[in-house]
C-alpha cells in the first residue's frame, strides 16, 4: 500500500507568478514543463507507480495565493486496478485566493473491474478569484472490450467561498455497477462521465458560453450545463471514451479562452 502527497503553492512575486512551496513523497510527483508565455504557471502530476490498488492513498493540495496564474495538468490517465477489498482513497484541497486563477486538470480515471476509489475535492475560492476544475471516469479497459461490472465509485465535490459552502455534490456508485450505468436514469449504457465546475463571480455570464460551445458536441456525446449561484457545472456522459475525452478536451481549451483570454489550446501533454 501507498501513501502518497503532494503539496504545490505559488506565490505572486516580482510581476509574475512563481512556485513558492513544494512538498511530495511517492508515488507522486510535481514536474514543471516549459510553456507559452501567455499561459499560467504549469505543473504537470506525475504518478510513477503507474496505478493505484486497493489501500492506496493519495493526497493533493494546491494553493494559488493572491494574484497567480497556476495550472496543474495530469500527466497521463490514472488508473485504478482490481481490490480484493481495499479502497482506493483520494483527497484533493484546491484553494485559489483573491484575485487568483486556478485550473484543475487531471486526465481521465480508468477504473479496472473490481476497482474501489473513493475520491473527495475539496474547492475553496477567494474573493475576485477563478477556478475551472474537472475529472474524468471511464468504466472498465473499453479500449480492451472490458465493462466494468462491480466495484466501488464515489467521487465527491464540495465547493466552498469565504469559508461558505456554495455547492455539493457526489456521484455515488456500489456494488453492482452494471444495472446502474445502464439504467435510462443512470448513465444509460455510457462507459465514461466527465465534469467540469468552474467558480468565479461571473460564473452566471459563462452559462452561455458553456452552453454554445456544448452545441457542437458530436451525437456519441450527451453534455448539458447548468449554474448554481457563483458555480457553473458542466456534464458529459459517452459510449466512447474516447470521443468523449475529445469533446471535454474542445470544451476546455475553448472556455477558458471566452472566459479569461487564455489560448485556445490544450496543453501539450493531453495529446501525448
Amino acid at each position: 500500500m501507498a501513501t502518497g502527497r503532494a503539496e504545490i503553492g505559488f506565490v505572486y512575486d516580482g510581476g509574475c507568478t512563481r512556485l513558492a512551496h513544494l512538498d511530495q513523497s511517492d508515488p507522486l510527483r510535481i514536474l514543471f514543463p516549459n510553456v507559452a508565455p501567455e499561459e499560467p504557471v504549469t505543473g504537470a502530476l506525475v504518478t510513477t507507480s503507474g496505478g493505484l490498488v486497493g489501500g492506496d492513498t493519495l493526497g493533493i493540495a494546491v494553493h494559488g495565493a493572491s494574484g497567480t496564474a497556476s495550472r496543474i495538468v495530469g500527466q497521463a490517465a490514472e488508473k485504478i486496478y482490481r481490490s480484493l477489498g481495499a479502497d482506493v482513497t483520494i483527497e484533493v484541497k484546491l484553494d485559489a485566493s483573491d484575485g487568483a486563477w486556478l485550473e484543475w486538470l487531471p486526465q481521465e480515471t480508468i477504473l479496472f473491474e473490481n476497482a474501489r476509489m473513493r475520491r473527495a475535492t475539496l474547492v475553496e475560492v477567494g474573493v475576485g478569484a477563478r477556478m475551472m476544475a474537472g475529472e474524468m471516469i471511464v468504466f472498465g479497459r473499453t479500449a480492451m472490450g472490458e465493462t466494468m461490472t462491480r466495484g466501488l465509485v464515489r467521487d465527491a465535490w464540495e465547493v466552498r467561498r469565504e469559508g461558505r459552502l456554495v455547492w455539493a455534490d457526489a456521484l455515488h456508485l456500489d456494488t453492482d455497477l452494471a444495472g446502474m450505468l445502464h439504467a435510462p436514469a443512470g448513465l444509460d449504457g455510457a462507459c465514461a462521465y466527465g465534469s467540469m465546475i468552474y467558480v468565479g463571480d461571473d460564473a452566471a455570464d459563462g452559462l452561455e458560453i458553456a452552453r454554445a460551445l456544448l452545441a457542437v458536441t458530436g451525437e456519441s456525446v450527451h453534455a448539458a450545463a447548468t449554474c448554481v449561484g457563483d458555480v457553473l457545472i458542466v456534464r458529459w456522459i459517452g459510449h466512447d471514451s474516447l470521443l468523449l475525452r475529445t469533446a471535454y478536451g474542445a470544451f476546455w481549451s475553448g472556455f477558458r479562452n471566452r472566459i479569461a483570454g487564455y489560448p485556445d489550446r490544450m496543453p501539450r501533454l493531453w495529446n501525448m
